[in-house]
């Protein structure tokens, strides 16, 4: 694994750390119509990486992500650190926002490699080959 690159979890294993660790986030990264429209996981916090009418780079994504940690940035060794699991529609975005916070001087970021979607099937067809949904993990929809 690259050293500038997130820690890769199954979205079982990301189910796993969120079930065993209380200080562990879990951060919906999608934008604000996928998060609502397509369903986020349960107890997801939302905050958007790229999103619309734009598309562009969220310019407080880093700020946001630090609020929420409430001065846990700072820690003394990696066992102290809140983990951050980052998902996104198929985990290409997670990664790269991953990539962003290990570079902002966070720690303890993860990335979930299939998404909530996972990949494109024979047909074009989400939620059908992997995924946060696809492995029947808790989720919902507005």
């Amino acid at each position: 694994m690259n050293t500038t690159d997130p820690q890769e979890l199954s979205p079982i294993q990301a189910h796993e750390l969120l079930q065993s660790n209380p200080k562990a986030l879990l951060i919906d990264i999608r934008s604000s119509m996928e998060y609502l429209f397509v369903g986020h996981p349960v107890g997801a916090i939302h905050v958007p990486w790229l999103d619309e009418p734009d598309w562009v780079e969220n310019p407080h994504f880093i700020t946001e992500i630090r609020k929420l940690l409430l001065g846990g940035v700072v820690c003394e060794n990696q066992q102290d650190c809140s983990p951050i699991i980052l998902i996104c529609r198929s985990g290409k975005r997670s990664k790269e926002a991953g990539r962003a916070l290990l570079a902002a001087g966070l720690s303890q970021i993860f990335h979930i490699n299939e998404g909530f979607e996972g990949n494109l099937d024979a047909h074009h067809h989400r939620s059908s080959v992997g995924g946060w949904r696809f492995r029947g993990l808790p989720w919902e929809q507005c």
